[in-house]
């Protein structure tokens, strides 16, 4: 198979976890499935750039927003597939298999999306309830969030127009365009840091996050929104 995947990951002050999500898709590089790999980087003032190109990425700056970010390098892509990436996203080994069989078995059925399990870096109780609330979200609401990665076909999202530039919130509307039979659940998960959880608190992130999510669809506007959001080591 030829390489299928444009991997497009957002940065902004990003070198605390980069290095261990570009290790985690080096695999697929190895085999030929990722063409390329394509770092958006809003002004870092750390080495999130340097880092990026010591693992031998394509690198582009753009004004900050992980929304704009994500759809400048969604512009630049040349793969057939994109695979949209936060930078502090570890996935599981073996993913690059279930991704090939998931693009193989399309065929001409490119219009259809993925999102990987959500799961945290941590070993508590705490982590792994979460982790199971956050599945019974996407198996019940069909919502994953964009630490769940997203896979999607190029003409697709281009067919969608992309992201909305949204300050944040950005990955729930556009999930939502998607629609729930358009969006496959797939088996590997997609492991976040846990720092800002353990920051804030498991459950007091947890609830903001939702809480600031049923906003969002009730019409409460995102960028209102985003004055109640920690938006300091976002993109």
């Amino acid at each position: 198979m030829d390489p299928m995947l444009s991997v497009i990951i957002p940065t902004r002050n990003a070198e605390r976890g980069l290095s261990a999500c570009l290790d985690s898709i080096h695999p697929a590089r190895q085999d030929g499935l990722i063409e390329e790999v394509i770092v958006v980087d809003a002004d870092s003032a750390d080495a999130s750039i340097a880092v990026a190109e010591r693992h031998g990425c394509v690198t582009l700056s753009s004004p900050a927003g992980r929304a704009r970010q994500m759809h400048a390098g969604a512009n630049r892509a040349d793969a057939p597939w994109l695979l949209f990436l936060h930078a502090d996203v570890v996935l599981e080994s073996g993913w690059e298999k279930e991704v090939r069989e998931f693009i193989r078995h399309r065929g001409a059925n490119t219009h259809i999306a993925a999102v990987f399990r959500f799961a945290l870096q941590h070993t508590s109780k705490k982590a792994r309830a979460l982790e199971q609330i956050v599945s019974l979200r996407c198996r019940w609401l069909a919502l994953p969030y964009g630490d769940q990665g997203l896979l999607i076909s190029a003409d697709f999202y281009r067919s969608l127009d992309g992201f909305a530039i949204l300050p944040l919130m950005e990955d729930v509307e556009l999930v939502r365009r998607i629609g729930r039979k358009r969006l496959a659940l797939l088996r590997s998960r997609a492991c976040s840091d846990a720092v800002r959880y353990q920051s804030d608190g498991f459950l007091a992130r947890a609830t903001r996050n939702i809480t600031l999510t049923s906003l969002f669809l009730l019409g409460v506007p995102a960028e209102r929104l985003a004055n109640f959001y920690d938006t300091k080591s976002k993109p």
